[in-house]
């Protein structure tokens, strides 16, 4: 059997494709496992500057949970038949939403369910033509995870995200667009991937000690008071301001050059 889960490394770029093109790239028990793990080790490889995350095959980036295995688990009376959502979906959003590199999904094809979850937790979103958006959760009777209720209004507001997951009706990539649940919109769906690639190698060849504290500032002050803002703002430029990107980028502005990162 194909591994669930295919990893590229290629100069600090970490690419994770979800590898069951023949299901859309549902999320059985085993594709669930390995994308925790390795998110979750991402986080410690201090070569990674920036991930990729795409679905193999052209129909799909992911269709979320695999039904069919879930409905097994449904019909052998297993008394805790969600017990997914604690054991690998909020590892892996807690590990997706905490990376300290920028994110991007390269969407091809349909998203649904814990796969748009998926997608709207990364940083940078790339669509194409065939690209279409769905929080199907309220289709199978069940209400969100895998951190739609986090990600969802922050990127479309609190009206429009009850109105996307109680409705249910997917988004094409036009108006995921427009609504910001997209980045960009590539003109074809071959071009979706390597314009995925080539923004995470713009980005991995940037300060990514400073990225990470961007994210980590913007998680706290999108949600917090302005105390809590300041403080936060005060010890990530504490950090960011001793680190080897900041005196080179400083060094090359006032030499007028372009400065040469290392993300350290």
């Amino acid at each position: 059997m194909a591994d669930p889960l295919l990893i590229d490394h290629t100069d600090g770029v970490a690419t994770l494709t979800l590898n069951r093109p023949e299901a859309m790239n549902a999320l059985n028990v085993a594709l669930k496992q390995a994308l925790r793990d390795a998110v979750i080790e991402l986080n410690a490889e201090p070569g990674v500057r920036a991930v990729v995350i795409t679905g193999a095959g052209e129909r799909a980036f992911c269709v979320g949970q695999d039904l069919r295995e879930h409905l097994g688990f449904l019909k052998s009376g297993d008394p805790s038949p969600l017990g997914t959502v604690v054991e690998h979906y909020n590892p892996l959003v807690t590990a997706l939403a905490e990376l300290n590199v920028p994110v991007i999904a390269a969407v091809r094809g349909a998203a649904a369910g814990a796969g748009a979850s998926l997608a709207l937790l990364a940083d940078f979103r790339i669509g194409g033509p065939s690209t279409s958006l769905l929080m199907a959760f309220a289709k199978v009777g069940l209400a969100g995870d895998s951190g739609i209720s986090w990600s969802l209004p922050r990127l479309v507001g609190h009206a429009k995200a009850l109105e996307l997951l109680l409705l249910a009706e997917p988004v094409g990539a036009a108006e995921a667009h427009r609504l910001g649940l997209l980045t960009r919109v590539a003109e074809t769906d071959d071009e979706i991937l390597p314009a995925a690639q080539e923004l995470a190698a713009r980005l991995a060849a940037g300060p990514t000690v400073a990225f990470g504290a961007i994210k980590r500032e913007l998680a706290i002050g999108s949600v917090g008071t302005l105390a809590e803002a300041l403080a936060s703002e005060a010890a990530e430029q504490a950090l960011c301001g001793g680190t080897q990107d900041h005196v080179e980028s400083t060094m090359a502005f006032v030499e007028k050059r372009t400065p040469r990162f290392v993300g350290a």
